[in-house]
């Protein structure tokens, strides 16, 4: 089995080493697949290195701060380059816990998508801002009420997919990022009819570096969502 951890990364100097040792210990089939946007603070020399000690490190260098879902969707593209199976996103800065990896391949096993939700067991969010909480638990309710998704949390992005599933859903038609990757992907593996399993896990702010959210990352998913929905609505008209 190769299980491939796609981790972007744009200014984590002080995380990827740590990170790097806390997920390759869960697993012996776990591979980690850096995609990083050309940080300034130095973190693409960081994984050269950790990936010249490490054959079961690998890393994609891309030219600027392209956004996040680009940056899965390049990395999904080369892991399933180099044969794997399973495809899992993870953040670069320990608000996954590593230890939590394992739960998703067992999970998988029954499964074509895994998601770790922050709001399945009520509310598993440490050292959040209120304002940031009320932003992300209620962005997953107008998500679930506009798409019909049927997903207490929508925009998480610890996942694990099948390979089967990436390449039915067609990562040339994902356009969006931010929380809109998330929803999108989520959207359409529903669309599919894939078997869909939602685990508890607990998510902490941010060891070191700064958050990557933005209000335009918030806005192309309210927007995104009506799209999605129309786009459906449209498929079935048309399709009658």
């Amino acid at each position: 089995m190769k299980a491939f951890v796609v981790i972007p990364t744009y200014n984590e100097k002080d995380n990827v080493r740590p990170l790097t040792s806390a997920v390759l210990a869960q697993h012996p089939d776990l591979r980690i697949l850096f995609v990083d946007d050309n940080s300034p603070d130095g973190t693409g020399l960081i994984i050269d290195d950790l990936a010249a000690g490490n054959d079961r490190v690998h890393v994609l260098h891309r030219s600027g701060k392209l956004g996040l879902g680009s940056a899965y969707r390049e990395g999904f593209k080369a892991a399933l380059a180099m044969d794997a199976d399973y495809l899992l996103e993870m953040d670069a800065d320990f608000s996954h816990d590593p230890g939590t990896l394992p739960l998703f391949l067992s999970a998988i096993k029954e499964s074509d998508l895994v998601i770790g939700s922050r709001y399945l067991n009520g509310v598993s969010v440490v050292n959040w801002p209120i304002r940031r909480l009320i932003l992300s638990y209620f962005a997953s309710a107008y998500t679930r009420w506009v798409t019909g998704l049927k997903l207490r949390d929508c925009t998480s992005g610890f996942k694990c997919f099948r390979r089967s599933t990436i390449e039915a859903v067609d990562l040339s038609r994902i356009t969006s990022d931010g929380y809109s990757f998330q929803i999108e992907m989520n959207y359409r593996c529903m669309e599919k009819g894939f078997r869909i399993t939602e685990i508890p896990i607990i998510f902490i702010d941010r060891h070191a570096g700064t958050s990557k959210m933005s209000g335009s990352i918030v806005r192309e998913a309210v927007f995104m969502v009506w799209k999605l929905r129309l786009q459906s609505i449209l498929t079935r008209l048309l399709g009658k």
